[in-house]
């Protein structure tokens, strides 16, 4: 009989999981989706100039318009290593929900200091890298704790409601803020500038707010293996990296599935960071007009809504025709709206359409990618392989952005970096066309969903 603390399907823990999706979605939705780009661009251009150098890093220049892709791409590579250890040490451990919120309120503080940068581009720049891997960080736990609380034959349902719970609270907050940003002057006498920096702490506090719901209702779980006698948390965190690594190697399917989500998630994840620039940039500060924050978060909220329909259908979608297919039919309209972004998008009403169609289908690659590898990967070692998931997930892609930094750059254009990004999304294709899930579920010994409804 299954103790309390490893039953699993229990509806209050099922509920505190997804206010998580609810707490943090509000903050990449509204801090790193839609206002934090613009803002650093803005203090960048204010302190160099337009075309100006901040990096000269002899392959490549930094510009003020590749600033907030290069802040990614830092804030990523320095976890590379570290969110597969931290992974290791709370597979070893009962820690992975302590750990968890201290991430989880690491990130909170240091999106909140973000309402005090007024003028300085490199504390804009620092508190946004500390924020971004805090977020990524928190969630390698918040992914593992999935497979604690579900079986098999519940994952796509689970993890799509997580994301259309994400989905429904950043757009709650996107039209607080589009509300507030719009009448800030009016009713208050502040400036935009000013209205941008609440909304900043606004979304920090609602993050940290609602995290506290998920803290008191999902259970700690005890390890399914402890530390040796002979060993310390550091080195088994290192060594248990290590063993992922190679566990990988005889997993092969699932490391087929990890590689292509790598490309696919990380165009993207890239398409999504940069879109409020891209469409900044083109619609105003390409014309000389002022930038309208009010218009992207307009923008982001219809992309929201979208996307909480697009989780929901393509779930059902995805029980006609497999996690697997469903994904690679995403994919083709992500590669439609890339080439539809380069040719072209020109207005407004473009920018809705636009925003419609990524939003329809963010939901339905990003909840099945996590249910379908949740699904392929050994009992006791969740949280180590979502360490190397997490790599690639919401906030942290790199190769993308370090693509795009360097494509701006070197061509001036947004859209021809824009366009750059349809290789990660054809050689994601590619890769998820040859990889058998089926076999990557039964080698990590699991079922499939089909087969654990049955069982």
């Amino acid at each position: 009989m299954a103790s309390v603390t490893d039953r699993k399907n229990d509806r209050r823990e099922i509920f505190g999981w997804l206010m998580y999706d609810w707490a943090n979605s509000a903050f990449f939705t509204v801090v790193v989706g839609v206002l934090v780009g613009p803002y650093l661009l803005a203090l960048a251009e204010k302190a160099v100039g337009a075309d100006g150098v901040i990096l000269d890093l002899f392959f490549f220049d930094v510009t003020p318009k590749g600033l907030p892709a290069f802040c990614t791409a830092i804030s990523v590579l320095a976890m590379v290593a570290m969110l597969p250890v931290l992974g290791a040490i709370a597979d070893y451990t009962n820690l992975k929900k302590s750990m968890m919120a201290v991430f989880c309120y690491l990130g909170v503080i240091a999106g909140a200091l973000l309402f005090f940068v007024t003028e300085s581009y490199v504390a804009c720049s620092v508190l946004f890298i500390i924020a971004n891997m805090s977020f990524a960080a928190a969630n390698v736990f918040y992914n593992a704790f999935l497979i604690d609380i579900t079986t098999e034959d519940l994952r796509d349902k689970v993890s799509s409601y997580g994301y259309g719970a994400g989905y429904l609270s950043g757009f709650l907050v996107l039209v607080l803020n589009l509300i507030f940003l719009k009448y800030a002057g009016e009713w208050f006498g502040i400036t935009t500038g000013t209205a941008v920096r609440i909304s900043f702490l606004f979304a920090s506090l609602w993050w940290g707010a609602f995290a506290v719901v998920t803290f008191f209702l999902v259970r700690t779980r005890n390890p399914d293996r402890e530390v040796p006698h002979n060993r310390n948390l550091a080195t088994v965190g290192f060594t248990e990296m290590w063993a992922t690594l190679k566990e990988l190697r005889r997993l092969r399917y699932t490391m087929l599935f990890l590689v292509a989500y790598l490309f696919y998630n990380d165009g993207i994840q890239t398409v999504i960071l940069q879109s409020s620039v891209f469409i900044s940039y083109e619609l105003f500060t390409s014309k000389g007009l002022e930038d309208d924050p009010s218009f992207l978060i307009m923008i982001f909220g219809v992309a929201q809504i979208s996307a909480f329909a697009g989780a929901l259908i393509f779930e059902r979608i995805a029980r006609s025709l497999g996690a697997k297919r469903t994904i690679m039919l995403a994919l083709v309209v992500w590669c439609g709206i890339v080439i539809y972004a380069y040719g072209f998008f020109e207005t407004k009403t473009q920018a809705y359409i636009m925003g419609g169609a990524i939003g329809m289908v963010l939901g339905a690659a990003q909840a099945l990618s996590r249910s379908l590898y949740s699904q392929m990967i050994p009992r006791g070692r969740e949280a180590s392989f979502f360490g190397l998931y997490e790599i690639s997930e919401k906030g942290t892609s790199w190769m993308g952005q370090l693509m795009f930094t360097i494509i701006v750059g070197a061509t001036g254009s947004f859209r021809h970096a824009i366009l750059g990004l349809i290789v990660f999304f054809v050689v994601g294709t590619i890769i998820l066309l040859f990889t058998d899930t089926t076999r990557a579920i039964h080698e990590a010994g699991n079922l499939t969903p089909d087969e654990a409804a049955t069982h």
